[in-house]
């Protein structure tokens, strides 16, 4: 029989066991895949504004998907041969060298990976169709979105996962190598010590992470973290590491101990599940404090970018409430431009606003914290106006000025003032002196920008009665600016293309669109948010998996001891009952670390900080819930998984 018929009678006979590798490769070929083919389809590319800034992002995170899947076969595959150690014995007492051996497992990695690879990309093909409807709704696009197995995406999953076959081969090799003969026939019967469990220590675990709590509740109420930053993040994380491992390694085995001693550690089961957790202690610290702590890591970078890309909405709505605003037009023009809005977007509100622009202001910084932002003109409107635009937009407060008293418009990064024991003087056009009785937010004219995403500084506005205008406006030449609300700016792209085209063939025209901003910040958001998330789904998949194969191989290893429980007359109901408290003590404890950390760390850093977002607190359990089911369909799945094997021996 040739090596290749052995590796494919291998592949047959072993059907559960392949099974759980295959899934493995299956799932990291899917998400490879679904995520490079984004990257070229076409529907998707065709939709996106900005294709360089797109390419970029994708590119990267596909390159930080497959270092993700990379570790993650790995495991798996370390996994598999360490099940399969006492098979490997057999074929080297039977004459097989261990090149052979290697050889062997590259073919079976081969028929493996042959299959996952074409499974992958059929299946990763109909997922890029859905994920791609996913990303054009976080845009807001409308695009519709067809099924497709772009040639690139396919050549490069097929290279990379050709790669990653060469790198199993070696790491196959390397374990048959490093182990001798005798331990591959002993592998299985190694357990772990149980440990001595510390009073003091488990103590110390809750004090070390009580008091990284601690420090991150405070970063708003001292100068702690100001002051000393990197002191307080190193100790802040070091406490958290260390608390996190503290607890796995000592405390939840001071507590195992100390049921063990309880009075009623004899009745019922849980003498079985008690004593079996104490002697895999060891073994699984690592695992789960590695688990909480990028768990927590993952929910508070979905949560937090989460919320930025729901802010960032907010904030370009209130920075560019002017759906389109650009200079005058003469009458010709302006009727063109009509037609072709109302053609794609109905009209539903249009105000024309006349001001008169000032020479240039060189002291601003009474006025505006960062002057570098606005232009050093300013333009003079009547409070009338102001009021006018108010209600066109539904949104804001109307003034009411009186005499030389003015109030000037900032943007989100300038503080609301009022100006009430000194009110500031700014002198413009010769002689006309106002005091400035207030400074809000409300940009009259937002900032100028073009469909590419380019902005220029945001016209500096001052805001004065009725009466004052009037009179200054005598001999002065005039700057008329037309502001249109339309129906669903969102989806505006196209027409905003075309006026911006039409209004600036006028030099030095003014011109700013809602969209313009809009579909940069989003695009860019989105893609972020899609990333992350992405990743956080495989980070999370990953880190599950790491349980679940360290929970099959106890399983596998335990098959004899819950034999011996059958012969003394324990039943299969009371064995499940035994397995799912057992395996409910190891997914427990992380899930609830992990999502205790990330709540510190997303309470206290951004939903105390921002306070005016309805959807925050929606946004961060949505993903905790998220995080939540991933490990529900984890432990269901392993309790299942886990009385299949221990009952296999006893069927045959």
């Amino acid at each position: 029989m040739s090596l290749v018929d052995l590796s494919w009678r291998n592949v047959r006979r072993n059907f559960r066991l392949y099974t759980i590798y295959f899934i493995s490769m299956l799932v990291g070929v899917v998400i490879y895949f679904t995520f490079s083919s984004l990257m070229y389809n076409e529907d998707v590319v065709t939709a996106i504004q900005n294709k360089d800034n797109y390419g970029k992002i994708i590119f990267i995170a596909s390159i930080i998907v497959f270092l993700f899947i990379v570790f993650f076969i790995l495991y798996a595959n370390s996994f598999f041969m360490k099940q399969r150690k006492k098979e490997f014995g057999m074929y080297l007492l039977y004459g097989m060298k261990e090149r052979q051996v290697a050889t062997m497992v590259f073919f079976e990695t081969l028929f493996l990976s042959a299959i996952s690879v074409s499974s992958g990309i059929l299946i990763g093909g109909f997922l890029s169709k859905f994920f791609g409807m996913v990303l054009m709704n976080l845009m807001n696009y409308n695009d519709d979105i067809s099924f497709a197995f772009p040639q690139e995406a396919i050549i490069s999953t097929i290279l990379l996962f050709t790669l990653l076959i060469g790198i199993i081969t070696i790491q196959s090799y390397l374990n048959v190598r490093r182990v001798q003969l005798v331990e591959l026939f002993h592998a299985k019967e190694k357990m772990d010590k149980p440990l001595k469990f510390s009073m003091p220590f488990a103590i110390l675990s809750i004090l070390l992470i009580v008091m990284s709590y601690y420090t991150i509740t405070i970063a708003g109420d001292t100068n702690i973290w100001n002051d000393y930053f990197k002191e307080a993040l190193i100790a802040t994380t070091v406490s958290l590491i260390v608390g996190t491992y503290l607890f796995f390694r000592q405390f939840s085995g001071w507590v195992l101990q100390k049921m063990s001693q309880s009075k009623n550690y004899f009745k019922g089961n849980k003498m079985l599940w008690v004593s079996s957790l104490r002697f895999s202690i060891r073994g699984n610290t690592v695992n789960f404090t590695f688990n909480s702590l990028i768990s927590a890591i993952v929910i508070f970078a979905v949560g937090f970018i989460a919320v930025d890309y729901a802010m960032k909405g907010e904030v370009v709505k209130k920075e560019f409430p002017n759906h389109f605003a650009f200079s005058t037009q003469d009458d010709e023009t302006q009727k063109h431009i009509d037609k072709m809005m109302n053609e794609s977007h109905p009209i539903i509100g249009h105000e024309t606003i006349t001001g008169i622009q000032t020479e240039k202001i060189s002291n601003r910084k009474t006025f505006f914290s960062y002057p570098e932002y606005y232009t050093e003109e300013f333009y003079l409107f009547p409070e009338s106006q102001l009021n006018a635009i108010v209600d066109l937009r539904g949104v804001g407060e109307k003034v009411d000025v009186e005499g030389v008293e003015a109030i000037v418009l900032t943007r989100g990064i300038d503080e609301p003032t009022k100006y009430e024991s000194h009110q500031p003087e700014i002198t413009v056009l010769d002689d006309n002196t106002f005091h400035v009785v207030e400074k809000i937010r409300y940009p009259l004219l937002s900032i100028p920008t073009n469909p590419g995403g380019d902005t220029g500084p945001q016209p500096s506005v001052l805001v004065i009665s009725d009466e004052a205008f009037e009179h200054v406006k005598e001999n002065r030449t005039l700057s008329s600016f037309e502001i249109y609300q339309i129906k669903d700016p969102k989806t505006s792209n196209d027409v905003s293309r075309k006026i911006y085209d039409i209004v600036m063939k006028t030099e030095g025209a003014y011109y700013s669109a809602y969209i313009d901003m809009y579909s940069i910040d989003t695009e860019s958001s989105s893609l972020i948010l899609f990333s992350v998330a992405f990743f956080a789904v495989i980070a999370l998949f990953a880190l599950g998996s790491v349980i679940y194969f360290k929970q099959l191989r106890e399983a596998t290893e335990e098959r004899e001891h819950y034999a011996i429980l059958r012969k003394i007359g324990v039943g299969d109901k009371e064995i499940k009952r035994i397995i799912r408290k057992q395996l409910l003590f190891v997914f427990l404890p992380p899930l609830i670390l992990g999502l205790l950390h990330s709540w510190y760390l997303l309470y206290y850093t951004v939903i105390l900080v921002i306070k005016d977002l309805p959807s925050l607190t929606t946004i961060i359990f949505s993903v905790m819930g998220l995080y939540v089911l991933t490990y529900l369909i984890f432990y269901v799945s392993s309790t299942s998984i886990y009385y299949k094997i221990i009952n296999e021996k006893n069927r045959r």
